[in-house]
């Protein structure tokens, strides 16, 4: 999965948009992150966030992307939105959406992008939507902005996204404020703005953490419906890797701004390589009696300077290459990655 499956044909700049576009054979990945690093500046000069960070997401297909608070997951997708704080810097990498270089955009070019071609379902929806406005007014707003439509067209499709996410009495609830909906309606209220656009691709970054399980679980069968029903790809950012077996077709594991691992989530769940990921998964309750490990330590912040791979001050089974010299994320085997020193000598 992780390795471009799809041919190369060529390259040439768009003399409409001044772009550089890549075309690939009919089996494209409709997003590809290559090599991205990403620094910020700060008051003890500029410090190193993410480093040379990959990952390919295929048409139809859930890519989970997982790991500890503060990896580096959410900036990786705020990354693709061009959605940075002031002080976030990309020093190289690119980002290709059906074949052209998003980091060439402007930002007034980007809000073609945003919405319509590529929809965030942000982390909280409690404080996603503005509370002075209707739901419904909101939604319209989407619409206008993105399809150009007014009046009773636009009420129409509002009505029809609606619908699509199971909302009961459209019609009734379009017309409601934000603070009458619940955790999970508004979830649902997002994602139809996604749909309402006809997005290509969803970010879900945490799209259950403020909701029960109940909700959970409705939210994300919503999720696979909508993927099957309209072939979108969806980018998951999560640290639930419950959520993330029932939900993911691939799955790369982030640890302190690399790319650690990255597998289909049926090779993912059978045979985790990397220690941090097999740590995670030791870390989970599985109702088979065995005592639950935890992982000693804490993620490094950008401020800590660690040499060699940033994992191994908290590894097992860490030797002496693992503080000189940072990890290749090297082939286990097809559609199987990893970067460990341990991993890659042993295999």
């Amino acid at each position: 999965m992780f390795s471009m499956k799809s041919v190369l044909i060529k390259t040439y700049p768009d003399v409409y948009s001044k772009k550089t576009v890549i075309w690939y054979n009919q089996n494209m990945n409709i997003l590809e992150i290559k090599d991205l690093s990403l620094g910020f500046d700060t008051e003890d000069g500029f410090k190193e966030a993410l480093w040379n960070v990959s990952l390919n997401l295929e048409q139809g297909k859930t890519l989970a992307l997982v790991g500890e608070s503060g990896c580096g997951k959410t900036i990786s997708a705020m990354s693709i939105l061009q959605l940075l704080p002031k002080t976030a810097k990309i020093t190289s990498g690119s980002i290709i959406y059906d074949g052209k270089n998003l980091l060439e955009y402007t930002s007034k070019e980007m809000q073609t992008i945003r919405g319509k071609e590529i929809a965030l379902i942000p982390q909280d929806p409690m404080t996603s939507l503005n509370p002075l406005y209707t739901v419904g007014e909101q939604l319209l707003e989407v619409i206008r902005i993105h399809q150009g439509i007014n009046g009773k067209e636009a009420w129409t499709k509002a009505k029809e996204a609606f619908d699509e996410v199971q909302i009961p009495s459209a019609e009734e609830r379009l017309k409601s404020y934000p603070h009458e909906f619940s955790g999970g309606m508004k979830q649902r209220a997002i994602i139809a703005m996604a749909l309402a656009c006809k997005a290509k691709v969803l970010i879900a970054d945490e799209p259950t953490t403020a909701l029960d399980v109940t909700i959970q679980a409705q939210i994300m069968k919503l999720m696979r419906q909508i993927k099957q029903d309209r072939n979108t790809a969806i980018l998951m950012i999560t640290h639930d890797l419950a959520l993330v077996k029932e939900n993911a077709d691939n799955v790369c594991v982030m640890y302190s701004g690399r790319i650690a691992e990255s597998a289909s989530a049926e090779i993912f769940f059978k045979n985790p390589v990397h220690p941090y990921s097999v740590a995670l998964l030791n870390s989970i309750p599985s109702g088979r009696g065995r005592n639950l490990e935890t992982i000693k330590g804490q993620p490094p912040t950008i401020n800590q300077i660690i040499t060699g791979c940033r994992f191994h001050p908290r590894c097992k089974n860490a030797f002496e290459p693992c503080n000189e010299s940072v990890p290749a994320l090297e082939r286990v085997e097809d559609g199987h990655n990893c970067a460990c020193h341990y991993v890659n000598n042993t295999k």
